[in-house]
């Protein structure tokens, strides 16, 4: 098998991602014509993380989106369950093994979204791009979120969405259901993955479906904004029990 199904089980899905990770970065710039630079800042930016801050990175692949949460003095972890996402990520970075202290304020950890590898309360904020639509429990894996940020800390969730206007999202559809997968098939190490891709993004809830999930899984004043017209859209969250100064 050389991509999930839509019942999203683990090792379907990272082994789908180990296959892609080589040109991972290459293909997503091309599909989506370079809107992906203008996303992961869209999140750094909601982040705002500044020094002293550290920053968790979930679904972080080759760790392309978790440089821009450092950029200010932060730290960021970067996680995934694909080894072969993170070793070409550390890779890339001249380096050979996944816990060697990071570099340029990222370190890469291998870990699940349902049962995440850190402490409660060990981060200031928690950010997810493009991977929360891929685990098979989404609400375990928010609470998860929630259980490893501060009282106080941010949660950012980067994910495809539904286009509000019908027509635009009409023209969007056809272009993930029939353009989108033979331009992987030039460009991608796995072009079966982007079918599941495409797949996936349909099957996906809306701004304000999502928004009703992050909410019920405990996380408080919930609010999102549209990147590109709705094709993706940028999810906003607090953890309960800041302490006023």
């Amino acid at each position: 098998m050389t991509r999930a199904s839509l019942d999203k089980q683990p090792h379907e899905v990272a082994a789908m991602f180990d296959r892609t990770a080589r040109r991972y970065d290459l293909v997503n710039d091309v599909l989506s014509l370079g809107q992906d630079r203008l996303w992961r800042k869209a999140t750094a930016d909601a982040i705002d993380a500044g020094p002293g801050e550290l920053v968790l990175d979930l679904a972080a692949g080759t760790g392309t989106s978790t440089d821009a949460f450092t950029l200010l003095g932060a730290r960021a972890i970067a996680c995934d369950f694909s080894l072969g996402m993170l070793r070409t990520g550390v890779a890339r970075r001249g380096g050979s093994g996944l816990y060697g202290g990071g570099v340029r304020g990222v370190s890469f950890v291998a870990g699940d979204a349902l049962h995440l590898p850190f402490a409660a309360g060990a981060f200031d904020a928690a950010t997810i791009s493009f991977g929360l639509r891929n685990v098979a429990d989404t609400t375990q894996a928010l609470r998860e979120m929630l259980r490893v940020v501060k009282p106080g800390g941010r949660l950012v969730i980067c994910e495809f969405s539904r286009p509000p206007m019908k027509a635009f999202d009409l023209v969007y559809s056809q272009y993930l259901m029939k353009l989108l997968p033979p331009v992987a098939r030039a460009v991608s190490s796995n072009p079966d993955s982007y079918e599941y891709l495409a797949e996936s993004i349909r099957a996906w809830p809306d701004q304000a479906a999502l928004a009703a999930i992050i909410q019920k899984a405990g996380w408080e004043r919930v609010a999102w904004r549209n990147l590109s017209f709705g094709i993706v859209a940028l999810h906003r969250a607090v953890k309960p029990g800041a302490v006023n100064p």
